[in-house]
């Protein structure tokens, strides 16, 4: 892999990790801590031809997104917990609908106004199910600069190949830390974009939700002579609304289906001494930078410790982190909210006894924090 070194902070990373993946549309809105991708956009997209656009509040700017997205260009938007909160209901629509869209948000704590300018990973639960409904959410997690970038790129393919929403989580210590990052070369990421599927047979016989039962819909770009109906509602296969029982009843189970029955191609993670481990710390996005070093001093001490990282949340590595559950006898689950993740963990490895490390005051975990712990189990 061809690699070039770039000093930056990871919201800016991210930023160009669009313009790299050849995004042509922003659209959003100022909210602390994630305005720093719309600010290097507004100057980044209009340089390639690309449209970036601050609207009057949150919804208006995934809404346009999403408009834009329909026309066939690939598109993102970027905010905040709170602001996913008000781009849920638009994004159950891209759900049903299954029009592609990369959505970063940048976690602060939260409920409601929370901590704007604090760090936290509160928006764990929130991602997997971010609006009403049966769907299978796709949600990245940067644990590093440089995945501030590559997960980024990652996102814009996966939401192609899949047509839906997926969400990139940073949060607030990675979106404004500042270092050297690895990061691909423009012509690798470049050379692995695959256009979206479209459909090129008479118009007359297209069907963009009559696909099968694993695979997602081919939405051709407007304005191209291929006529579709486009909403929110449960749809046959040209996307026209129904209640028959049978159609509704496929198109839900194919929103699933088409995600869960191709996880080889979502699921990502990193996996840190752990082959002599006899305690398992599983963290990610900032959280596992802390722990990594905690592990290092650990070891020092005598005491293996080695980290499992899941860089995709959802849909969850769960058949590899009942691998290591099942493995290791001690585990301690370490994360910036009461446990969000924990209880995936648990569902997973089938086990209720796996320790946490929480922190819910806007400040990050030190290292110190997280050997203090191991040594007490």
């Amino acid at each position: 892999m061809a690699l070039r070194e770039i000093i930056s902070s990871g919201n800016e990373l991210a930023a160009h990790a669009a313009k790299d993946a050849g995004c042509k549309f922003f659209g959003g809105y100022p909210i602390t801590p994630s305005s720093e991708i719309m600010h290097e956009l507004s100057e980044l997209l209009p340089a390639e031809g690309g449209t970036c656009i601050q609207m009057e509040d949150e919804i208006a700017g995934v809404a346009c997104a999403i408009g834009a997205s329909m026309s066939g260009v690939r598109a993102m938007t970027a905010t905040s917990g709170p602001g996913i909160s008000l781009k849920a209901e638009n994004l159950g629509l891209a759900q049903m609908a299954e029009v592609p869209l990369v959505v970063v948000n940048v976690m602060r704590g939260g409920p409601s106004t929370g901590l704007p300018t604090r760090v936290s990973q509160g928006d764990v639960a929130q991602a997997k199910n971010p609006s009403h409904g049966d769907y299978k959410s796709i949600t990245l997690c940067a644990g590093n600069l440089a995945e501030c970038y590559t997960e980024t790129v990652r996102a814009f393919n996966l939401a192609d190949r899949f047509m839906q929403p997926v969400f990139v989580l940073l949060d607030e210590t990675l979106g404004h830390m500042h270092g050297k990052a690895m990061i691909p070369s423009e012509e690798e990421v470049e050379a692995g974009i695959k256009p979206r599927a479209e459909f090129t047979g008479d118009p007359a016989e297209y069907k963009p939700y009559g696909v099968g039962q694993d695979e997602p819909a081919i939405l051709n770009p407007m304005f191209k002579g291929y006529r579709y109906h486009f909403t929110g509602l449960h749809h046959n296969a040209t996307g026209f609304p129904t209640e028959e029982i049978e159609t509704c009843r496929k198109l839900i189970e194919r929103l699933f289906n088409k995600v869960e029955a191709h996880q080889e191609e979502i699921d990502l993670y990193e996996e840190y001494m752990l082959d002599d481990a006899e305690l398992l710390i599983i963290a990610y996005g900032s959280v596992s930078l802390a722990a990594k070093e905690a592990i290092r001093h650990l070891r020092a001490a005598g005491i293996k410790a080695g980290l499992f990282r899941p860089i995709t949340l959802w849909p969850s590595p769960a058949e590899r982190i009942k691998h290591w559950t099942d493995k290791i006898q001690k585990v301690l689950c370490v994360e910036l909210n009461i446990g969000q993740y924990r209880d995936e963990i648990q569902r997973a490895s089938g086990r209720l006894d796996i320790d946490g490390l929480f922190k819910v005051n806007g400040r990050a975990l030190s290292p110190y924090e997280i050997v203090e712990k191991v040594k007490g189990m």
